[in-house]
């Protein structure tokens, strides 16, 4: 069955045993947030919470195990289980490879449109909107996609900023300049006085979802990649008071525009890295104009904090699953030898790790400057260039390759802090390079960094044979050569038996399918 809707892929959820039903009342206020962190943290299930007043809640649909984050990524574009990571990194890149224009249908063959309210019948508080972490400015809608057009061209922009609900036709709107939405608005729509009409889809596809955080180039259509990872085109429906096409079988649509020079509070949140975020900030204003949707609809949320250290959340893991395979694409369709470029784990948004066969200090110098002043990389402040025989998403190894090939002395380089700007949102930054209340978003600068930590980056450019015939060793212990530690499948599946009769969780196992070993 193609996943063509959140309700399609809950029901795979709980066919693979992955989807706990809350049946008893919940309350949107902290409890729900507290079940869903709660399941974070032991990798449990996805709750799905069936009765919070007038809609149902589900808990960080997306969020992959801490050993696995990529696993529910796969599961909703129907993918084989038990990828390796550059299995799946390698099937996605290809599917974004392949896109795929969407299609356009009426109004009556839309799910979102079986119920539609317009003026004066548009009531946000009809909907169990969570209020997530105590200490937060309000309830949330934080797992979305946010639809907004270029006023100069057909390009419309798919994007993920969260809204903080303040009544029954209004929110504010974290929109933080140097991202693509936000320069829609402050540098066109808010210039020229004119309002910037959106649509937020609640709980849309997954393709839809993955589609909308990653890093899709200005003036692509994302429509069109959305219908590349789902390898069929996506659905899309014309709103009723703009003429935004929207995804049909999304759960439910918010119509409105995003009003210049109006301002109304936002936050403080309990951030992605962990910490409460403030202060409390002035973002644009949406005002609601139209609000349809399925019957009974789920709303999807993000336990945001959640995904820092030892353990996962939706977004941290659509940063692994999502993100880290447009990235790389991104990066080898602009010419550079990039074999993955990932998110270094429990450190999302922050740190990026890429691995790289081209481990020149020019190179990777050139390589740096590129992806810190060509993309939307606001929220990156670390990069980690590592060997391309090391696993960027094993913090062991990276460790590893940051201990014994980083010089401190010539290894470690700072962009200068005038150039480079910066989301304020992370714990390092003082209330004043945070900007104030008044500025909207941030006026502090900061600096880039990244760190040669491959086996080549030494000052003299020569790590010497010694060096490199030893951490060669090393290398291949991991990838299974000359000892074939990894590569015996069966002494593998074994060892894995005993340990698991023993009690030890399998899911901390690397993947061997009992159908390759010979017993």
């Amino acid at each position: 069955m193609t996943i063509n809707s959140l309700r399609q892929y809950v029901h795979a959820l709980e066919n693979d045993g992955d989807l706990h039903r809350v049946s008893e009342p919940v309350s949107w206020n902290l409890e729900a947030s507290a079940v869903t962190m709660m399941a974070n943290e032991d990798d449990g299930t996805v709750p799905l919470f069936e009765d919070v007043e007038s809609a149902r809640l589900i808990g960080d649909p997306y969020r992959g195990s801490q050993s696995r984050p990529w696993d529910r990524i796969a599961l909703g574009l129907e993918l084989p289980r038990g990828l390796s990571y550059r299995e799946f990194y390698e099937l996605v890149i290809e599917r974004l490879e392949n896109p795929e224009e969407p299609e356009h249908v009426d109004a009556a063959a839309a799910p979102c449109k079986e119920v539609v309210r317009t003026g004066d019948d548009v009531d946000l508080l009809e909907f169990p909107w969570p209020y997530i972490h105590a200490g937060d400015g309000g309830r949330y809608s934080n797992l979305h996609t946010l639809v907004a057009p270029d006023p100069d061209s057909a390009w419309t922009d798919w994007s993920y900023h969260r809204s903080m609900i303040h009544d029954s036709k209004s929110a504010s709107v974290l929109l933080l300049a140097g991202e693509q939405t936000p320069n829609l608005y402050y540098y066109k729509y808010e210039r020229r006085d004119e309002p910037m009409p959106v649509a937020i889809a609640v709980g849309a596809e997954p393709a839809v979802q993955y589609t909308s955080v990653m890093w899709i180039p200005t003036g692509r259509n994302e429509a069109e990649f959305a219908g590349g990872l789902k390898g069929e085109p996506i659905e899309l429906v014309e709103c009723e008071t703009s003429d935004l096409q929207v995804p049909a079988t999304a759960e439910l649509i918010i119509e409105g525009e995003i009003v210049p020079n109006e301002r109304r509070d936002e936050g403080p949140f309990g951030d992605y890295f962990g910490y409460m975020h403030g202060p409390r900030r002035s973002m644009p204003l949406l005002r609601v104009t139209a609000i349809t949707h399925q019957q009974d609809p789920i709303i999807p949320f993000c336990v945001e904090g959640t995904g820092v250290g030892y353990s996962e959340n939706s977004t941290s893991s659509m940063e692994i699953g999502c993100v880290g395979p447009d990235a790389t694409l991104g990066l080898r369709a602009a010419g550079f030898d990039v074999e993955y470029c990932v998110p270094w784990k429990s450190t999302p948004r922050t740190v990026y790790v890429i691995s790289t066969e081209t481990t020149d200090p020019g190179y990777l110098h050139e390589l740096a400057n590129f992806i810190f002043t060509t993309w939307g990389m606001l929220h990156v402040d670390f990069f980690i260039f590592v060997d391309a025989d090391v696993n960027p998403l094993s913090q062991r190894e990276v460790l590893e390759a940051l201990a014994l090939h980083a010089d401190p002395d010539s290894d470690f380089h700072q962009f200068g802090v005038e150039t480079m700007p910066k989301v304020p949102l992370n714990i390092y930054q003082t209330p004043t390079e945070k900007g104030d209340v008044q500025t909207g978003t941030s006026k502090a600068k900061t600096a880039k960094a990244y760190i040669d930590a491959t086996r080549d980056g030494y000052a003299d450019g020569d790590a010497g044979e010694n060096d490199r015939g030893a951490t060669r060793g090393f290398a291949d212990l991991r990838e299974g050569g000359p000892t074939g530690r990894h590569d015996d499948v069966e002494v593998t599946y074994r060892a894995q038996q005993i340990l698991t009769d023993a009690g030890v969780d399998p899911d901390h196992f690397p993947f061997v399918d009992p159908g390759e070993v010979d017993r």
